[in-house]
C-alpha cells in the first residue's frame, strides 16, 4: 500500500526524497509498534531486549559491556543508558559492577534470569523476524541493508 494511502495523505508528497524519507521513517515507526507488542507479553520493551541481545552477543564471554560501549551502541545518551540499566538492574535482568581498571566505568552483564528470560524469546523473536522479512527475497534484503548503509553514510553530522 502506498505511503499517500496509509497516511492518509490529502495530495502526493511533491519530493521523491522526502517520501523515501518519509517512508523509511514510517517503516521504521511501524517496526518498532510491532516490536513493543511482541516484547509486552514477557515484560520488556525494545529497548531493554536490545540492551540484553547486545549483552549477549557482543560482549566477550559474558564479561559484559561498559555504559559507554552500550550507549555507543545502542545510539543513547549516558543519562538515558543510567536510568534504563537502573530499571535493569531492579528487575533483576542485568548486574552492574565497576570496571577493575577504571574505577569511574560500569561493566554491565546479564544475570542468570536475564539469561534465561532472552533465551525464550530469542527463538520466538526470530521467527517473527523471519516472518516480517520473508517478503523480501535475500538478495533484496542485503539490496536493502546496502541501501540504508549508503543513506546513513551521506548523513552528515553539524
Amino acid at each position: 500500500m502506498s505511503l499517500e494511502i496509509e497516511l492518509g495523505l490529502n495530495e502526493p508528497v511533491a519530493l521523491l526524497a522526502h517520501e523515501a524519507l518519509l517512508s523509511t521513517y514510517y517503516t521504521a515507526s511501524n517496526l518498532r509498534k510491532k516490536a513493543g507488542h511482541f516484547l509486552q507479553p514477557f515484560g520488556l520493551t525494545d529497548v531493554q531486549f536490545n540492551l540484553m541481545m547486545l549483552l549477549k552477543h557482543q560482549s566477550r564471554k559474558g564479561e559484559g559491556l561498559t555504559q559507554a560501549q552500550l550507549s555507543s551502541m545502542m545510539l543513547v545518551n549516558r543519562a538515558n543508558i543510567t536510568s534504563l540499566i537502573d530499571r535493569m538492574e531492579k528487575a533483576g535482568f542485568v548486574t552492574r559492577t565497576s570496571s577493575p581498571s577504571d574505577r569511574r566505568s560500569n561493566i554491565i552483564v546479564l544475570t542468570e534470569s536475564g539469561k534465561e528470560l532472552l533465551d525464550r524469546i530469542e527463538p520466538l523473536y526470530a521467527e517473527e523476524v523471519k516472518r516480517i522479512m520473508d517478503i523480501l527475497v535475500e538478495d533484496e534484503q542485503k539490496r536493502l541493508i546496502g541501501m540504508l548503509e549508503k543513506v546513513r553514510s551521506n548523513i552528515k553530522e553539524d
